[in-house]
């Protein structure tokens, strides 16, 4: 009975040390500002798939001409996915199709782009939307910027 105890004891502080760890990383990806929730898809077919399969849920944050992707359920500290501002190319923009609905957030929006060749999604709000366009549109002079 003592032992049974002691590991739903320690199964149960294990749970909630990893449950503070995520909430730290986030606050500490958070803390310097310039964030959002940002779904990403990467490396997507022509004619994307609207079955809602290939969604990461993650937060993204500007950092001068980049901006950095990182997946919510990680413990790890650096980006997953960096994207350089002057490689974006905007292809188009739609709302979330079928089962895509209920794999992102509420209110998303679907940005196709392409990234040194590689063609990735990104879903996030309007709002947030708004801003990574005019992020994008805001380059330095003699940087070119593809916005569709």
């Amino acid at each position: 009975m003592v032992l049974a105890l002691t590991v739903c004891g320690i199964v149960v502080a294990l749970v909630v040390v990893g449950l503070f760890v995520f909430g730290l990383r986030r606050r500490l990806i958070q803390r310097s500002g310039g964030t959002f929730d940002c779904s990403l898809r990467w490396d997507v077919a022509e004619n994307p798939d609207t079955g809602g399969k290939g969604w990461a849920y993650g937060v993204a944050r500007y950092n001068g001409d980049r901006v950095e992707w990182f997946r919510v359920f990680s413990y790890a500290p650096r980006p997953r996915r960096v994207l350089e501002r002057s490689a974006i190319e905007v292809a188009g923009r739609r709302l979330p199709e079928g089962e895509e609905e209920m794999a992102l957030l509420s209110d998303s929006v679907i940005l196709a782009c392409l990234h040194r060749g590689t063609r990735l999604e990104l879903a996030m709000s309007e709002d947030a939307l708004t801003g990574f366009l005019a992020w994008l549109e805001a380059a330095p002079p003699g940087q070119r910027v593809n916005v569709a």
